[in-house]
């Protein structure tokens, strides 16, 4: 094994340090394995229950009438999640766009989207016309608002309060925290503010943009009152095996209104080809809680190694985890580059690849992003971004195997110390 680590560059040092530090999360890591048996059996049982056959994972052409894979796999995830319909589908293209069907779906001119956990990811600014974009919601006369959360990281109860007014319509609610170094949300959390709007208006669409919080926990956002939980098949459901496609799930008309907004009005779920998909759909979620508990492990042991150093560790190493992502702010861009760097050397796919920041579309500054995956783009595999702006995060996430993920963040530490931004 040592001989192993040495052949892929990691020092003996780094790689003892890497084992002290791992001693100490055995009864962290059995949690994780916990949650992992019991969202394992949940999805077994949606399975069996629905009935998936061996059918199932035929393809379709063409309009995709008739698609006994593509209409079962979304009966699957309404008895995973717990809701009333869902669509599941590969013409979805990523997260951002399953976020916009669903708004476009369900607001018309006139009406008002609010966000009460802050400023949306980056990407969803365009979608709104946050940042001007041809085709935005503020386009077509969908005004915005946002109320931030306090200092302390709690919901500004009576902010929210003031700003929902007669024209409020939806309510956005990101449960991870993008670019920004604000705690994830957990379930039990965004089930308070979910009450508390159904409250003042209990005719409020609650959507919870779900990326990267799917399986952390037992319960899903759905489990607690959101109309409609909204994500991406190349983060946790997709169990890295999902090539493309998004879902959305809730109550059936907001369904239905996102799914006549994906096809076009007439038709909604109707039509949709899943051409070659439905193996790698079905498959990924059935190995999805796993990948899911694989990521987060890595995250656990990243928060664990990089503390104690003077960065900032969003989550702190004993704090609960509602998502897969642990940031770490080193407060220079340096560390950002030597950390993707680190991540993108530990691939399987274009290890021997150097990440630069680049203009990607969507976001105000450069971007560096390292993946050497499999599927392009694929955040439940082992991967690292961020920003290269104030104050310099980088926001790991990801990892099919255990393995794999404390490799790639043993490459990542020692790629920081060698850049000399730590003193091991």
């Amino acid at each position: 094994m040592l001989e192993l680590y040495r052949k892929l560059g990691i020092r003996d040092k780094i790689l003892s340090y890497g084992e002290q530090v791992l001693k100490s999360l055995e009864e962290t890591f059995r949690g994780i394995d916990e949650t992992a048996e019991y969202n394992q059996l949940k999805v077994l049982s949606a399975m069996q229950d629905m009935r998936v056959s061996e059918a199932c994972l035929h393809p379709s052409t063409g309009y995709g009438y008739n698609d006994l894979g593509r209409d079962t796999l979304e009966k699957v995830y309404t008895a995973v999640f717990h809701t009333e319909d869902a669509l599941v589908r590969p013409q979805i293209a990523c997260g951002t766009h399953a976020l916009a069907v669903a708004l476009f779906g369900n607001l018309r001119p006139g009406d008002e989207l609010l966000s009460p956990v802050g400023r949306p990811y980056d990407t969803l600014e365009e979608v709104i016309g946050i940042r001007p974009s041809a085709g935005s919601l503020a386009e077509y006369g969908v005004t915005y608002r946002q109320v931030d959360l306090l200092p302390d990281g709690r919901f500004d109860y009576e902010g929210i309060r003031q700003s929902v007014t007669a024209r409020t319509r939806l309510v956005t609610i990101q449960r991870s925290k993008g670019y920004q170094t604000r705690k994830t949300l957990s379930v039990a959390q965004i089930g308070e503010l979910i009450s508390f709007l159904h409250e003042i208006n209990p005719s409020l669409i609650c959507m919870v943009d779900n990326c990267y919080g799917e399986f952390v926990e037992k319960t899903e956002p759905s489990d607690v009152g959101a109309d409609l939980v909204v994500g991406s098949l190349i983060k946790n459901p997709g169990g890295g095996l999902a090539p493309c496609g998004g879902y959305i799930t809730g109550k059936e008309e907001y369904v239905r209104q996102a799914a006549f907004r994906l096809t076009t009005p007439g038709l909604g779920k109707e039509v949709g080809a899943s051409l070659n998909t439905n193996p790698s759909f079905y498959q990924g979620l059935f190995l999805a809680p796993c990948v899911t508990a694989a990521a987060l492990k890595g995250a656990v042991f990243a928060a664990h190694l990089f503390d104690g150093f003077g960065f900032t560790i969003v989550p702190g190493p004993e704090e609960s985890r509602h998502d897969i992502i642990q940031s770490i702010t080193f407060g220079s861009p340096d560390g950002v580059t030597a950390f993707c760097r680190g991540i993108q050397a530990a691939a399987p796919v274009d290890s021997f690849v150097t990440p630069e920041p680049w203009a990607m579309p969507g976001y105000d500054a450069d971007v560096i992003m390292a993946a050497g995956a499999f599927v392009q783009g694929s955040s439940i595999e082992l991967s690292a971004d961020g920003p290269i702006k104030p104050p310099y995060t980088v926001f790991f996430q990801g990892g099919l195997t255990w393995p794999h993920v404390k490799f790639g963040i043993l490459k990542a530490f020692q790629q920081v110390e060698e850049a000399g931004l730590l003193t091991l």
